[in-house]
């Protein structure tokens, strides 16, 4: 197989057949083997309806569908697991991404590169997220030590060895875009323009973008225990210097009236530790889900359209449109 191409599903009915009819022009015309593998992340429409439809009319479209939602980065690593191209490129389903722009990463990828990051040349998120995503990438390149380009999504491609080693992380709480970043190889960017979405909304919510951003920075680096240890050793020296002023102050002045910077103190204390507490026991919370062992996702379906299709139509589709 020359090229993968995975693509989790998650609330994109609407677009999966313009989506599947883009990719057949695109990938014939790049390569003589491809398939197309979407990976229903269980979404409240009928999604697996028209990818079972999918299926059924086209050899190179494998079906899968997981036995409940588990969420689009699981989605991606069970299409990847699925894949079995010399190249994977990793696309969301909503249309944003142009399968036409698959050519330029192919093109890269054919210079040695191993990863092919996607770079927006266009902004598609609105201010506020904008504003958000950018600091959030600045703490996480702090933090990580990396510089991490907030433009950069999933739509990218990858070699075949890349897909092994990423097949080797187990952590349940994963970003596919850290993991690339952490992997190394001789990567490369290319730039394209993003659509606009034609049908429905993103399924991120501020909270979800909340949880993913938390589980980016613990998959990422336990530096933020290390900014606790900071935390506290300066709480510490303040009081000390808050102690020494309070002491010269009464020899000099006598003692300080009021509560009022008491309570402050008190709040802040407090809140510093009920904080610092609370980062703790998240990453003891990821070493306890970590000790289940548990399977990353459970695979209810899979529909492979090369065994649905008959001989003669196998032969047919694999000649290209002009046979």
């Amino acid at each position: 197989m020359d090229l993968s191409v995975v693509i989790p599903v998650y609330g994109c009915s609407g677009t999966l057949r313009p989506l599947h009819e883009r990719l057949g022009r695109a990938l014939s015309a790049l390569v003589e083997r491809y398939e197309i593998i979407f990976v229903d992340d269980r979404g409240l429409d009928n999604s697996w309806a028209i990818l079972q439809e999918l299926a059924a009319g086209d050899p190179h479209v494998i079906a899968c569908r997981l036995s409940r939602n588990f969420g689009q980065q699981i989605a991606i690593t069970a299409g990847l697991e699925q894949s079995r191209g010399e190249r994977v490129v990793v696309m969301d389903c909503d249309l944003q991404d142009p399968p036409e722009a698959i050519g330029k990463l192919v093109e890269a990828a054919d210079r040695g590169f191993d990863i092919v990051f996607a770079k927006r040349r266009t902004p598609f998120r609105p201010a506020v997220r904008s504003i958000g995503s950018r600091l959030y990438f600045r703490l996480l390149s702090l933090l990580s030590g990396s510089a991490i380009d907030d433009e950069l999504g999933a739509f990218s491609l990858v070699s075949r060895r890349v897909v092994e080693a990423f097949l080797k992380f187990r952590e349940r709480d994963r970003l596919y875009m850290l993991i690339l970043h952490w992997l190394g190889f001789e990567t490369t960017t290319i730039e394209y323009d993003r659509d606009v979405r034609a049908v429905g909304n993103s399924s991120y919510s501020i909270g979800k973008l909340i949880a993913l951003g938390l589980s980016g920075m613990f998959f990422m680096t336990t530096r933020l225990l290390h900014w606790v240890v900071y935390a506290g050793l300066a709480l510490a020296g303040s009081s000390c210097l808050l102690a020494l002023y309070f002491i010269i102050h009464w020899f000099l002045a006598g003692p300080v009236a009021g509560w009022t910077s008491l309570i402050v103190v008190q709040l802040l204390v407090g809140g510093l530790i009920i904080l610092c507490v609370g980062i703790a026991a998240l990453y003891i919370g990821k070493i306890f889900e970590a000790s289940q062992q548990r399977p990353l996702y459970i695979l209810q379906d899979r529909i492979d359209g090369s065994e649905q299709a008959t001989p003669a139509e196998t032969d047919s589709a694999a000649a290209g449109p002009g046979a």
